[in-house]
């Protein structure tokens, strides 16, 4: 498995733990389940963790693609400029959510404002998320990419027929 397949393996863990944690919460707040609320944290932190191997592999990622035909610089570029905020934002919200857990669990009575913040941060993630995610699968994938304003790589191949 080289870097762009573990790449392609753990980019999902992070935007889909999100997704997922946010249903949880959602659930545990409509329910009124300090348990469920709990669970979703720990999805989100689970998340932040999984986001480091995401973010990580990215760069070895990125060196096999750029030898790729028809690869666009301009998507990678754009990729790895949202990826590196998405990964900040996660790690953000992994760490506040580990803070927001122990309240929650030691049943201080200000956890509420742990869980505000989760909330807050979460959803900036989850645009984040989105973003990352269509950049990502726009390098590949050309069914879903608007072609206008992209630098191409060149691999030193000649594609003209010359």
């Amino acid at each position: 498995m080289n870097e762009a397949h573990l790449h392609l393996v753990v980019n999902h863990l992070p935007i889909v733990g999100i997704l997922i944690g946010l249903l949880v919460l959602v659930t545990g707040f409509l329910l009124k389940k300090s348990e469920v609320k709990v669970t979703a944290l720990g999805i989100f932190v689970f998340s932040a963790l999984a986001s480091i191997a995401a973010f990580y592999s990215g760069e070895g990622a990125e060196e096999i693609v750029e030898r790729i035909p028809g690869i666009s610089e301009t998507l990678i570029n754009q990729h790895e400029e949202v990826a590196e905020l998405f990964f900040t934002v996660i790690l953000i919200l992994g760490g506040i959510s580990l803070v927001a857990m122990f309240l929650e669990i030691k049943k201080y009575k200000f956890a509420k404002f742990g869980f505000i913040l989760v909330t807050l941060i979460l959803l900036v993630a989850v645009v984040l998320a989105k973003n990352v995610g269509t950049t990502g699968g726009e390098i590949r994938h050309t069914e879903i990419r608007n072609d206008a304003n992209l630098i191409q790589i060149q691999t030193g191949e000649d594609h003209d027929g010359d």
